[in-house]
């Protein structure tokens, strides 16, 4: 695909604009700071990496990328496995609801794009990354300029829902954003030979957060 229209696609697909819900889930995060454990700048930064480096965000890099491989080779089969193993993969009740509803939610936006080939799931809901995936894929995207925006986005929901909770400045949000960069780059460079069975992860505060926030008695967010 040339890079001009392959650049407008993925600025749009991954805009806070496009239609995904993407604003109303905090992956947790409203919990960490209810509980202390998110209290300013310096500790979003910290927590937004170990998700990167640790968290569902890692697992989530991995998906999208073997979900991008299999659409661009017209593998159905292989790339409904990766949408199966997505969804079984979630650790909690609201980590099922951020990314199926949010991946749903891109099938349905993007048909203007996808021109029918997101049917391959066959309405059911599908996780988020695995979704941003297969339409990079059919519509043969370069594999880490998708990964890096879709991990950008993802971070910068992060970072939006703390300028909220915590609360922080806009000032504040951008330093956090601009800390993150490093990691963005390399964990799209760590993931880009990464088999299936490296998925998982360590960021247990992260994914207990995700649980608590279930029985959170106020809150903003869906997660």
């Amino acid at each position: 695909m040339d890079d001009g229209i392959a650049l407008l696609r993925l600025m749009t697909w991954l805009s806070p604009a496009f239609p995904t819900g993407g604003f109303a889930y905090s992956h947790g995060l409203e919990w960490s700071v209810e509980a202390g454990d998110i209290t300013g700048e310096t500790t979003l930064t910290d927590w937004a990496d170990d998700v990167l480096h640790h968290g569902g965000l890692w697992s989530d890099a991995i998906l999208l990328r073997h979900a991008q491989r299999a659409a661009k080779s017209g593998r159905d089969d292989e790339l409904r496995a990766v949408a199966a193993l997505a969804a079984a993969l979630t650790a909690s009740a609201e980590r099922r609801l951020e990314t199926l509803a949010q991946g749903t939610a891109f099938v349905m936006a993007a048909k203007p794009w996808a021109c029918g080939k997101l049917d391959v799931f066959g309405g059911a809901p599908v996780a988020y990354p695995v979704a941003v995936g297969a339409l990079a894929g059919y519509l043969v995207v370069d594999e880490d300029a998708v990964l890096l925006a879709f991990l950008h986005a993802a971070t910068a929901n992060l970072v939006s829902a703390g300028l909220r909770l915590i609360p922080l400045g806009q000032d504040a949000g951008l330093r956090v954003q601009a800390a993150l960069e490093p990691a963005l780059l390399a964990v799209v460079a760590a993931t880009k030979n990464a088999g299936l069975d490296e998925l998982g992860g360590a960021a247990w505060r992260s994914e207990i957060a995700a649980m608590k926030h279930e029985t959170q008695y106020t809150r903003l967010f869906r997660t």
